[in-house]
């Protein structure tokens, strides 16, 4: 193990990182690699933040619900639907399983994510970092947001932007592997029309037009961000990613098979178990919105481990920032709105700037009825 002078060593570069340009960003992998005892300050989170996996009684073991879609087989359409309205209700988060994408395909791309960190030099993965200093930018990171003062996440990531096809540059994407852009292409492509089909399937759930939510939407801004969870050896201080709930409309992820991601439900956490051939989804802030608050966006964090790394892969389905979202008419009618309109634009800045914190950002659109 490092000594603490290593450790100081390694936090005073850390603070460094904060000053200086993207080829002195420090990656959480790096700091594993080096042996540290203790993890820096930088990473410390505050006592009512920091994990804690209860399993007494039950209590924390519960698991969202899984989904079989039948292929999106029309003989089964009711049944699916009546699930999904009551998995959007009750979690705002729910596996689905016989969805269509090629598991061939979704073994692929965790591969390929792993090779990434696993097999890529540091210097060259350098080559794709992404600008410190911005929101989202594409590239290989750690920091998610662009407050300096914000608790840092034990995370390193690759965030991809795929859709719409003007975003989409593959020369911005790893080549070291032969095949890892068009693998990610292709993942790109089977998440859009999942996104699609799920949207349409729980307007209908909720009593709108199959079209509502994705006409609300637009045209898809779609991300795919590769995020590496390494050992870490004080879990019980840090989390993998914060608690939070994605900005957009919604959000597709898969996992290997270490345990990591948690979603609220009244005040608990509670582990999600990894199903390696299912596709965990993600009910977003502007979904909630869309639906009036009948469906919420689930709230969400990764937790780490001190033996095993973990890797996850989500598909965000994003509005374009010029869009304005408010509840669906449709539901206005049944009642007052419970949300104020909302320019995609500004929410996507308040959120990096201010940070989540849970649901802040869509908390403070709530019309107080």
């Amino acid at each position: 193990m490092a000594s603490w002078s290593s450790i100081h060593q390694w936090e005073a570069k850390i603070k460094q990182m904060e000053a200086g340009g993207r080829n002195t960003i420090m990656r959480v992998q790096s700091l594993v690699q080096a042996g540290l005892a203790e993890i820096p300050s930088q990473y410390i989170q505050p006592h009512e933040n920091r994990p804690i996996v209860k399993k007494e009684n039950g209590v924390g073991v519960m698991d969202i619900p899984v989904i079989d879609l039948f292929g999106f087989d029309l003989n089964h359409r009711d049944l699916v639907r009546k699930a999904i309205g009551e998995a959007c209700r009750e979690w705002g988060a729910f596996h689905v399983t016989n969805h269509g994408v090629p598991i061939e395909l979704m073994n692929q791309i965790r591969s390929v994510g792993l090779s990434f960190f696993n097999d890529c030099p540091f210097k060259d993965k350098l080559k794709y970092a992404c600008d410190p200093t911005s929101a989202a930018s594409e590239g290989y990171g750690s920091k998610m947001l662009v407050d300096n003062c914000s608790v840092l996440d034990w995370r390193d990531y690759f965030d991809h932007h795929t859709l719409p096809l003007s975003r989409r540059n593959p020369s911005r994407w790893p080549n070291f592997l032969p095949n890892y852009r068009e693998v990610v292409g292709k993942y790109s492509d089977e998440m859009k029309v999942l996104a699609q089909k799920l949207l349409g399937l729980i307007s209908e759930s909720v009593g709108l037009p199959s079209s509502c939510i994705e006409d609300s939407v637009g045209e898809f801004y779609q991300n795919i961000t590769i995020s590496y969870y390494p050992p870490c050896p004080q879990p019980d201080l840090t989390l993998g990613l914060q608690s939070h709930s994605d900005m957009g409309a919604i959000t597709l992820l898969i996992q290997d098979q270490v345990e990591g991601l948690q979603v609220l439900k009244e005040s608990q956490w509670f582990t999600v178990q990894p199903l390696c051939d299912a596709i965990v989804v993600i009910l977003s802030d502007q979904t909630e919105i869309i639906t009036n608050g009948k469906y919420k966006s689930a709230q969400h964090r990764a937790i780490t481990n001190s033996s095993r790394p973990r890797l996850s892969i989500a598909t965000f389905h994003d509005p374009a920032k010029t869009r304005k979202i408010s509840p669906a008419f449709q539901l206005v009618n049944e009642s007052s709105p419970l949300y104020r309109e909302v320019n995609y634009e500004d929410y996507v800045s308040s959120w990096y700037t201010k940070g989540p914190e849970g649901k802040r950002n869509i908390d403070v659109l709530r019309i107080n009825c």
